[in-house]
C-alpha cells in the first residue's frame, strides 16, 4: 500500500470535510495559514491546537503538518457535542495521516504546563466556547513568553451545534480583546467575499427544501458555485461604501509578550 503523504492528506480534507473547491473556499485560510506557520516553527518547540477532533472521529486534522515538533491535540468539544458522536467522521483513514498525541479537557480546565507552548492553534473553535475569558486565561497559562497564537474563523455560519453555538466576533473584536491579556504584534488575514457568501445562504437554504426539489437545485447551485468563486476573485472591492468589506472568513495571529 502506498504511504500517504501530507498532500493526500491534505486534499482528503479539503475535498470530504472543507469543501473548499466547489462550495467552502474561504476555509483554504486555514490551510494556507498553517503550512506558513509549520515552516516557522523549530523541530524541537510546542504546538498545542484546541480543536474538537471528536467531530471527525478522535482524529486531529493538522497534526501532521507539525510532526517533526511536539504537538499536543486537546479536544476542547462540549458534552453535548461529544454525546451526539461524529458528524464528518473520516470516513477511509487509509487516506489520512492519523495522528492521536490527544487529550480531552474542557476548555475552562485546560491541564497542560503553565509556559510550555511555544505555539498555540484555535482552529474554527472560537464561536463554541461559551466563556472566552476564561478560555483566553487558559491560553496566557498555557503559552510561553513571545510564543503566538493563532485564531481561526468564520464570519457567516448558520446557528450550528446548537445549543453550543455562541459568538461571531470580527477580527478587530478579537484584537481589541486579546491586547487585554498581553498580545502584540497582530497579523491578520481574510478569505471569500460576498459573492461565495450568496452561494453560502443557498446552500444552507437547499437544505430546508423538500428532497426532489432540493436535488434539482443543487445541480443548479453546483454550476453557479463555480461562477460565484470566480467573481469572488475578480470583483474584491466595494465601490460604493468606503471602509467595507465582506469576508467569509479571518484569521489573526498574535504574540503573547508577559510582563
Amino acid at each position: 500500500m502506498r504511504k500517504v503523504s501530507l498532500n493526500d492528506h491534505e486534499n482528503y480534507l479539503k475535498k470530504n470535510i472543507f469543501f473548499t473547491k466547489n462550495k467552502w473556499p474561504h476555509f483554504n485560510l486555514i490551510f494556507d495559514d498553517i503550512k506558513k506557520l509549520s515552516k516557522k516553527i523549530k523541530s524541537n518547540k510546542t504546538i498545542v491546537s484546541l480543536e474538537r477532533n471528536s467531530l471527525y472521529g478522535g482524529v486531529s486534522l493538522f497534526a501532521p503538518y507539525f510532526s517533526k515538533s511536539n504537538f499536543i491535540s486537546v479536544d476542547c468539544s462540549m458534552p453535548k457535542i461529544l454525546r451526539r458522536g461524529s458528524y464528518n467522521k473520516i470516513k477511509d483513514k487509509s487516506l489520512i495521516i492519523e495522528k492521536k498525541n490527544s487529550y480531552f479537557f474542557s476548555f475552562d480546565k485546560i491541564k497542560l504546563k503553565k509556559n510550555s507552548a511555544d505555539l498555540i492553534m484555535v482552529p474554527n473553535l472560537m464561536h463554541h466556547i461559551p466563556d472566552i475569558k476564561i478560555f483566553f486565561d487558559q491560553i496566557k497559562n498555557i503559552l510561553k513568553n513571545n510564543g503566538t497564537l493563532y485564531i481561526f474563523e468564520p464570519l457567516i455560519r448558520e446557528l450550528h451545534q446548537e445549543p453550543d453555538d455562541y459568538f461571531r466576533i470580527t477580527p478587530y473584536g478579537f484584537k481589541h480583546i486579546l491586547k487585554n491579556y498581553g498580545f502584540k504584534n497582530f497579523q491578520i488575514s481574510f478569505n471569500g467575499g460576498p459573492f461565495t457568501a450568496v452561494g453560502y445562504c443557498w446552500d444552507q437554504a437547499l437544505q430546508y427544501l423538500p428532497k426532489d426539489r432540493r436535488i434539482v437545485m443543487k445541480k443548479w447551485l453546483d454550476e453557479e458555485m463555480k461562477k460565484l468563486i470566480k467573481m469572488d476573485k475578480k470583483y474584491k472591492k466595494n465601490n460604493f461604501r468606503k471602509n467595507t468589506s465582506f469576508p467569509m472568513s479571518f484569521s489573526i495571529t498574535s504574540k503573547l509578550v508577559k510582563k
